[in-house]
C-alpha cells in the first residue's frame, strides 16, 4: 500500500535536480558503452591505486583529480537545459576536459622536477597551474554548485589582496606564489581532503552504490514500517527510522531525502500530516543521517586524518549525540500525531518483523562486516573493500538481489558520479586550506574571536566560551549552505574549529579537540535544513509540494537537538565518551558505565521536555509559560552535570504533575458537561 504511493524514477530525478550532481548528459548505444567503459576504468584505477600499488602522494592525488575533471566535463553540461540532447558533447567541453585533466596529469608527471627545483617557479608551471585551477572551478560550478565556489573564490581574492595591496608585491609574484602553493603543494588542492577522498571515501561511495542496487533502501523502509508503522503517526516514525538507517551508507542529505522520502512523504500526507510537516520530518531525518556512526557521511575519515584521532574513537563519540538527535525528532513526530489525532497504518499493510528479517535481513550483513572490521582496527579502505565483497556474496542469496552485468555497471556508474561531486568538492575545499596556510587568515579570525571572548562585560569564562561557540555556530551555518557534507567539514575544520580551541585556551578552558571538530561538523551539517538555503528541506518540499521556507523552518524545529547538543558536549565532553587523562595530559576515549547510563537517561528526558515545549502538547495543549519552563528544564537535563540534572528533574516533575492535574480536571469537566446535556 505504501509503496504504491511512492514517486516514480522520473519524479525522483526531477527532484534530484536540486543537487547539481544529478544534472548529467545521457548516453545510449555505442557512446553509452564507451562512457560506461570509462567509468569502469575509473573504478579499476581506484582499486589499483588504493589497494595494489603505492604511488607518491602527488602522483596519486593529482591523477585522481585529473580523471574526475576529465569525466566531469564529459558528463556535466555548462547549463541545465543542455542535458536533453542524447549522445552529444560539444567540442569545447572535450577541449576543456583535455586541458583540465592535462594540467593535473602534468603535475603528476613532472612532480619530481618541481620538487627538485624547490623555490624556483618556472613560467610554464604557473600557466599550467592557472589553467588547472580555473577549469577545476568551472567543473565545480557544474557538478557541485556555486556556494562552495563562492567561498573558495573569496579566500583566493583575500590572498591576492594581502599579497598585492597589503604587502605591495608585484602582481606576477603574487600570482606565482598563490598558484604554486594551491596547485603544486600538498597544502592546497591535492591536500588532505583529496587524499582521503581518493583512498577511503571513494570506496565507501562505491559500497553505498552497490548496497543500493541490492534493494537495501526498500528493506530499511520495510523494517521501519514493521517497527513503527502501526503506531500513532506511523509513516512519520518510519521516515525517522529509515533515514537514520540509510544515513549509515549515504553521503548526501538530499539524496537520502529523495531516496526514502519518495516513499515516506506521500504516506505521511495520506495519513493526515500537513505537507510542510511531512517534508520537514524527512528532511530533518535525512540530514541527521549524516551524523550517524560509523560513517558520518564520510566526514569521519577526514576528521580522523585532520585531527589524528583514531577513527573508532570518532565513531564511538558520535553515538550519543546521534541518538539524541533522532530521539528528539521521534518524540516531536509522536507529539504531533497525538496533537492532531493521527493514527497508524492498517496492520494488514505492514510487513511482519520476523518474516522480514528472515527474508531480507541478510542485506544488512555487509554493514555488519564493515563495522566489525573497523572496530577491530583495520583500515577504512580494507573494511570498505571487504564490505563491497560481502555485498556481492549476499546478493546471490536471492534472485531479485543478484548482480547482473547491467546492474553491476549501473552501480559503478552511480558510484563514479557520486565520487565526482565529493572529489571535486574536496579539491575546491583544498584551496581554502591552501589560502589559510599561506596567508594566516585563520590566525586573524582566531584573534577576532579571542578579542570578543575576553571582553570584560562577559561575567564568567563559561559565558565567554558560550559566546565563542555561538559565533562559530553562525559561521558554520553560513559557510555550510549548499556545500556537500565532506567538503563543508573540511572548511569548518580549517577555519572554525581552531577558533573554538583558541578561544577556550585564551580563557583557560581545555576544549577537547574532538569536541571542537564535532561541534563544527554538526553545525555545518545543520545548514542542509537551516533557512534560507536548506537543500534537504527544499528536496522534501519538492516531493510534498509544500512551501520550501516553511518546510525548512519546521525541519529546524524538529532537529532542535542538533542545535543544542553540540553546545552541551563542548562543556561536558563525557557525552562524547571523552575523559581527561593525567598521563596523556589530554582527553582520551573512556567512560564510567554508570555515568553513561545517567547521561543517556537524563538526556532523553531532556529531549522529551524540549519536544513538549516546542510542540506545545503533552496530554493536552500546554500553555506558553509551561512550554518555556519545559524547554529550560530540558536543556538542564541534557547537560550531564549532576546539579543541572537534579534541577531539571525537579522542574520537570513539577510541570508534569501540574499538567496531569489540569488534564484530569479538564476531563472531569467534560464528563460533567456531557452528563448535564
Amino acid at each position: 500500500m505504501i509503496l504504491n504511493d511512492a514517486l516514480d524514477e522520473k519524479q525522483k530525478e526531477a527532484i534530484m535536480e536540486l543537487e547539481r550532481e544529478s544534472r548529467t548528459r545521457v548516453f545510449t548505444g555505442i557512446p553509452g558503452y564507451i562512457m560506461n567503459g570509462l567509468l569502469l576504468l575509473f573504478a579499476a584505477y581506484v582499486v589499483w591505486t588504493t589497494l595494489l600499488v603505492i604511488l607518491p602522494l602527488q602522483v596519486r592525488r593529482s591523477a585522481f583529480v585529473g580523471i574526475l575533471v576529465f569525466i566531469g566535463y564529459l558528463y556535466y553540461p555548462a547549463r541545465k537545459g543542455m542535458t536533453k540532447r542524447v549522445n552529444y558533447i560539444p567540442w569545447y567541453d572535450i577541449v576543456l576536459a583535455v586541458l583540465g585533466a592535462g594540467a593535473f596529469f602534468y603535475h603528476a608527471i613532472a612532480f619530481q622536477t618541481i620538487v627538485r627545483l624547490g623555490a624556483i617557479i618556472r613560467p610554464q608551471d604557473v600557466y599550467v597551474g592557472v589553467v588547472g585551477i580555473i577549469l577545476l572551478g568551472e567543473i565545480c560550478r557544474r557538478v557541485v554548485g556555486l556556494p562552495i565556489l563562492v567561498v573558495a573564490a573569496g579566500f583566493i581574492t583575500f590572498a591576492f589582496y594581502q599579497g598585492f595591496f597589503f604587502f605591495g608585491d608585484p602582481l606576477y609574484n603574487v600570482v606565482r606564489l598563490i598558484v604554486f602553493h594551491l596547485f603544486y603543494t600538498t597544502e592546497g588542492i591535492i591536500g588532505i581532503p583529496v587524499g582521503v577522498a581518493s583512498t577511503f571515501i571513494v570506496l565507501f561511495i562505491f559500497l553505498a552504490s552497490f548496497l543500493e542496487k541490492t534493494g537495501i533502501a526498500k528493506f530499511f523502509i520495510d523494517l521501519a514500517n514493521s517497527v513503527a508503522g502501526a503506531s500513532s503517526g506511523g509513516p512519520a516514525k518510519v521516515a525517522v527510522i529509515a533515514s537514520a538507517l540509510l544515513g549509515m551508507i549515504s553521503g548526501s542529505s538530499v539524496a537520502n531525502t529523495v531516496s526514502s522520502g519518495s516513499v515516506t512523504i506521500p504516506a505521511m500526507k495520506k495519513t493526515g500530516y500537513k505537507p510542510e510537516f511531512a517534508a520537514a520530518v524527512e528532511a530533518s531525518s535525512s540530514t541527521g543521517g549524516q551524523l550517524v556512526p560509523p560513517i558520518l557521511g564520510a566526514a569521519a575519515f577526514i576528521m580522523a586524518e585532520i585531527t589524528g584521532i583514531p577513527f573508532l574513537t570518532i565513531a564511538t563519540a558520535a553515538i550519543i549525540p546521534a541518538f539524541l538527535y533522532f530521539v528528539g525528532v521521534f518524540i516531536m513526530v509522536h507529539l504531533e500525531a497525538k496533537k492532531t489525532g493521527l493514527k497508524g497504518l492498517p496492520k494488514e499493510t505492514i510487513p511482519k518483523f520476523g518474516p522480514l528479517i528472515l527474508r531480507n535481513g541478510y542485506l544488512f550483513l555487509p554493514v555488519v562486516v564493515l563495522v566489525f572490521l573497523m572496530s577491530r582496527g583495520y583500515s577504512p579502505s580494507f573494511a570498505a573493500t571487504w564490505g563491497i565483497f560481502a555485498v556481492f556474496v549476499v546478493s546471490f542469496f536471492r534472485k531479485d538481489t543478484r548482480f547482473t552485468p547491467t546492474k553491476f555497471i549501473q552501480a559503478v556508474a552511480t558510484g563514479t558520479r557520486n565520487t565526482l561531486g565529493v572529489g571535486i568538492a574536496c579539491a575546491i575545499a583544498g584551496t581554502v586550506i591552501g589560502v589559510v596556510t599561506l596567508t594566516g587568515i585563520g590566525n586573524m579570525l582566531i584573534g577576532m574571536v579571542s578579542s570578543v571572548v575576553t571582553n570584560p562585560f562577559l561575567i564568567s569564562i563559561n559565558a565567554s566560551l558560550f559566546v565563542a561557540l555561538l559565533i562559530t555556530a553562525l559561521a558554520c551555518l553560513i559557510l555550510g549552505m549548499g556545500v556537500p557534507t565532506t567538503a563543508k567539514y573540511v572548511i569548518m575544520a580549517t577555519i572554525t574549529a581552531p577558533m573554538i580551541l583558541s578561544a577556550g585556551a585564551g580563557i583557560g578552558i581545555e576544549v577537547p579537540l574532538l569536541a571542537a571538530h564535532m561541534f563544527v561538523f554538526y553545525f555545518g551539517t545543520d545548514a542542509d535544513i537551516t533557512p534560507p538555503v536548506g537543500l534537504a528541506a527544499y528536496a522534501g518540499a519538492a516531493i510534498a509540494k509544500s512551501d520550501p521556507l516553511k518546510t525548512s523552518i519546521i525541519a529546524t524545529k524538529l532537529a532542535i537537538a542538533a542545535y543544542i547538543v553540540p553546545f552541551i558536549f563542548v562543556f561536558s565532553p563525557e557525552m562524547l565518551f571523552q575523559v581527561w587523562s593525567n598521563d596523556a595530559q589530554s582527553y582520551v576515549l573512556g567512560a564510567d558505565p554508570l555515568l553513561m547510563i545517567k547521561i543517556i537517561i537524563s538526556a532523553v528526558v531532556g529531549m522529551f521536555n524540549i519536544s513538549v515545549g516546542l510542540q506545545g502538547y503533552l496530554l493536552r495543549k500546554v500553555s506558553w509559560p509551561f512550554r518555556l519552563i519545559a524547554i529550560g528544564a530540558g536543556i538542564l537535563l541534557i547537560n550531564p552535570a549532576i546539579l543541572t540534572t537534579l534541577i531539571g528533574l525537579g522542574i520537570s516533575a513539577v510541570v508534569i504533575v501540574i499538567h496531569t492535574l489540569q488534564y484530569k480536571i479538564g476531563k472531569r469537566r467534560e464528563v460533567i458537561v456531557q452528563t448535564v446535556e
